[in-house]
């Protein structure tokens, strides 16, 4: 007769137990410390009384002063003609930047590829709004100030994913291309491009789709479109107005995601 215990399984040991109840500790002092960061100076008769002013404001937003809409039509042009302006500009400079990037296609991994890496990463770094502050101060108010910042916060939106997918080309047809004698222009042309051709697309109009929602807050900071009628409505506290540039937003927002989407679904 076999007296020895028969071991138990045990899903953690424990010292792995001893180390989960440890990070969770952490984890909990790190959110408390955090809470009492984040509510040093918050004055919590505000927060109480919020429910009462968001319902007050609520209640002067509606309904819409339909008849604005009339004035919104234009500042409506001038947001579409930022994003899609400014998409096409950051594709512009994207596309020789994923080139210089891929590991495949640079031609120094030492010097070029990094320089381009941190042009894409210091492109998605930067948001837009910032992009748009910064070029209003030095080429003054206007389209062109959004247009560049929606141009120079695509450039690493799409040059990212679009070297990532000339790093996933199948290697089997480039070397099929090489193999005839092909100079590099022409391996490019023939086996790498048509790969990647569905993808720069579908990157594109998936591009152009956020830079839609993107450019309408760019006239806060006066880079021209619907967000100078929003920023003035808002100064003068005209709320029906609000309401209705939040209605056009968002109509234009659902459109421009069903043509993304159907576009996309076109392509891919």
């Amino acid at each position: 007769m076999n007296n020895e215990a028969t071991p138990l399984w045990q899903h953690r040991s424990n010292r792995m137990r001893l180390l989960l109840w440890v990070g969770w500790l952490i984890l909990v002092a790190l959110f408390l410390f955090c809470w009492q960061v984040m509510t040093r100076d918050t004055i919590w008769a505000f927060v109480s009384d919020a429910p009462r002013q968001a319902a007050d404001l609520g209640g002067r937003m509606f309904p819409p002063r339909w008849s604005y809409i009339e004035k919104l039509w234009i500042p409506l042009w001038d947001t579409l003609n930022i994003a899609t302006l400014g998409t096409l500009l950051g594709i512009l400079f994207a596309i020789p930047v994923a080139f210089l990037a891929a590991s495949n296609t640079t031609p120094s991994r030492l010097f070029v590829r990094p320089v381009a890496l941190f042009i894409i990463v210091a492109s998605r770094s930067i948001n837009s709004l910032i992009w748009a502050l910064l070029l209003v101060s030095i080429i003054g108010p206007g389209l062109l100030a959004g247009i560049v910042a929606i141009g120079l916060r695509s450039i690493g939106f799409v040059a990212k994913l679009l070297y990532e997918a000339i790093e996933e080309t199948d290697v089997m047809q480039i070397e099929a291309v090489t193999a005839t004698g092909a100079s590099r222009a022409q391996i490019l042309n023939y086996a790498i491009v048509p790969q990647i051709l569905p993808a720069f697309y579908g990157i594109s109009v998936f591009r152009w789709d956020i830079n839609i929602r993107e450019s309408t807050i760019l006239g806060l900071v006066g880079a021209g479109g619907i967000g100078v009628q929003l920023q003035a409505s808002l100064n003068t506290l005209a709320w029906p107005q609000v309401t209705m540039i939040f209605v056009v937003i968002l109509g234009t927002v659902v459109v421009s995601e069903w043509v993304s989407a159907r576009v996309r679904h076109a392509i891919i």
